[in-house]
C-alpha cells in the first residue's frame, strides 16, 4: 500500500509553515498553517478550463460551477449554503480559461464543517437534468448581462482578436447557443472526464494543523475517483493551438454607447518564463496606479479618459498585456494613438530609475498585503501547485522581482511591445469610422 508523499517549507516573511501531501489516489494537498490568523479558507481547483472544451461543449466547464452547488444526495442547494452561512461563512467559484476554483472562508474553528460540504459538493454532486434546465436559465440571463456591459464585451472581442476562436479566444461562459444545446448527460460525461483525483489539488490557508486538515480531506474527498497517474489536460487540442491563429490588428463593434471602450495590447510570454517579471515592472509603471505613464499623460494632463489602466495574464504557452481606456466616441483615436506611442517609447527608451524602484515596489507591496489574507495565501497556494507544478515562497518570488534591472525591463519592452498590437473597440462607431 502506498503511503502519502509530504513535503514541507518554511516561509518566513509569515512565519508560516506550507505542506504539500500527494496522497495514493494523486490527489495534491497543500496547507499553509498560519498562527496568527483566526480565519481559514479551502479551496478545491480542477485544471480545467473554458479553454479545454470542445466547440461543441463551450460553457461547460463555467456550467459545472453552477451545478456543484445544487445539491447531493446528502444536502440540497439550500442546506449547502445555509450551513455555511449559519458560521458565517462564504462558498463561492469561479471559472478560467484553464482552471475552476471552488473555496470556502470560515473562522478557523469551524474548518472541519467548510471541507465537509466542499467535499460533498466537489465530489458528489447529483448534476441532476432538473438542476441542469435550473441553471441553464441563469447562466443565459449572466450571459445577458455581459452582453450589457460594453466594459466586459471589449475584452471578450479582444481576446477573439488575439486567440482566434479557440478556447482562449472564446468567452469563459460560452455562448448562448452553446449553453442552450449542453445537455445533462455532456454535463456529466465532462465532469467524469476531468474531475479526477489526479487533476485535482486541494489548498488551505489560515490558523490550521497540517496534520488535522490532511485528515479530513483525505475523508469529504475520498469519493473522487483516482483517474489516470497523468491529468487529462494537455498541452495540445482545444484552444492550444494558439501559434497557428495571426492576431487581427483591429477590431470594431457597433453599440450605442455613451462611452468608447477600448483595448490595446499582445501575445506576451507564458508563465513559465522568468522575463514574467520585468514585464509586470513595466505593466506597473505604464498602467498601474495614478502615478503611471499612461494614466498622467491621458487622463492627468490632458483629460481624455476617466479610466486608464494595463494588466497582465499568462497560460501555459503563451500570455497577454492588455491597456483598457474608457473614453467619449470622438476621443478614442486619440486615446488608441496615445496608448501606442507609450508603449512604443517604453520599447525605444526603456524605463528610468525611480520608475524602475517604484513598479517593483508595487508588486512587492501588493503581494504582501495580499499575504494577509487567508483567501490569497490559499488562492497562491492553488495556483502555484496546479498551474506551475511547485510551491514558491514568498521570498523568492520577492527575489525575483528585486532581481528585475532596467535593462530587463527595456529587453521585455523591446522583445514583446515592439510587436503589432491589436486594438478592440467597442463603441457608436464601425471600423471605417474608427479606422
Amino acid at each position: 500500500m502506498s503511503l502519502p508523499q509530504t513535503h514541507t517549507l518554511a516561509n518566513e516573511p509569515l512565519g508560516s509553515t506550507v505542506h504539500r501531501t500527494v496522497l495514493p489516489s494523486g490527489l495534491r494537498v497543500v496547507t499553509e498553517a498560519i498562527p496568527s490568523m483566526r480565519s481559514a479558507t479551502l479551496g478545491a481547483w480542477a485544471g480545467v478550463g473554458s479553454r479545454d472544451e470542445p466547440a461543441v461543449e463551450s460553457g461547460a466547464s463555467h456550467f459545472l460551477e453552477h451545478l456543484l452547488f445544487k445539491g447531493t444526495e446528502k444536502r440540497s442547494a439550500e442546506e449547502i449554503s445555509r450551513v455555511i452561512e449559519a458560521v458565517g461563512g462564504e462558498s463561492n467559484a469561479y471559472t478560467a480559461r484553464d482552471h475552476t476554483c471552488y473555496y470556502e472562508r470560515v473562522l478557523a474553528e469551524d474548518l472541519p464543517l467548510a471541507v465537509d460540504v466542499l467535499g460533498d459538493a466537489v465530489c458528489g454532486s447529483r448534476i441532476a437534468a432538473d438542476d441542469v434546465e435550473v441553471e441553464r436559465g441563469v447562466i443565459l440571463e449572466e450571459i445577458a448581462a455581459s452582453a450589457d456591459d460594453p466594459a466586459e464585451q471589449v475584452f471578450e472581442h479582444f481576446n477573439r482578436a488575439l486567440f482566434g476562436d479557440g478556447g482562449l479566444g472564446r468567452d469563459i461562459a460560452g455562448t448562448a447557443e452553446s449553453v442552450r444545446a449542453l445537455t445533462a448527460e455532456q454535463v456529466r460525461a465532462f465532469y467524469d472526464r476531468h474531475y479526477v483525483d489526479s487533476n485535482l489539488v486541494v489548498s488551505v490557508a489560515g490558523g490550521i494543523d497540517h496534520d488535522e486538515t490532511l485528515k479530513l480531506v483525505r475523508e469529504a474527498f475520498a469519493p473522487m475517483r483516482p483517474g489516470p497517474e497523468v491529468p487529462p489536460r494537455r498541452p495540445s487540442g482545444p484552444g492550444y493551438d494558439v501559434a497557428a491563429v495571426d492576431p487581427e490588428p483591429l477590431v470594431v463593434a457597433r453599440d450605442d454607447t455613451e462611452q468608447a471602450h477600448l483595448v490595446v495590447g499582445c501575445r506576451t510570454m507564458s508563465r513559465r518564463d522568468p522575463r514574467m517579471y520585468a514585464l509586470g515592472v513595466l505593466d506597473n509603471i505604464l498602467g498601474g496606479g495614478m502615478s503611471s505613464r499612461l494614466f498622467r499623460i491621458i487622463r492627468e494632463e490632458r483629460g481624455l479618459a476617466y479610466t486608464v489602466r494595463s494588466g497582465s495574464a499568462y497560460f501555459g504557452e503563451t500570455g497577454l498585456f492588455s491597456v483598457y481606456a474608457g473614453c467619449s466616441p470622438d476621443k478614442s483615436r486619440r486615446v488608441r494613438d496615445l496608448i501606442l506611442a507609450e508603449i512604443e517609447r517604453a520599447a525605444t527608451d526603456g524605463v528610468g530609475d525611480e520608475e524602475l524602484r517604484r513598479g517593483k515596489k508595487m508588486y512587492q507591496v501588493g503581494v504582501l498585503m495580499a499575504a494577509e489574507d487567508s483567501g490569497a495565501r490559499m488562492e497562491w497556494l492553488g495556483r502555484d501547485e496546479l498551474l506551475y507544478g511547485e510551491l514558491q515562497t514568498l521570498e523568492r518570488d520577492l527575489a525575483r522581482n528585486e532581481a528585475v534591472t532596467s535593462d530587463d525591463v527595456r529587453a521585455v519592452a523591446a522583445d514583446i511591445l515592439s510587436q503589432p498590437m491589436t486594438t478592440a473597440a467597442v463603441g457608436p462607431f464601425d471600423r471605417e469610422e474608427f479606422a
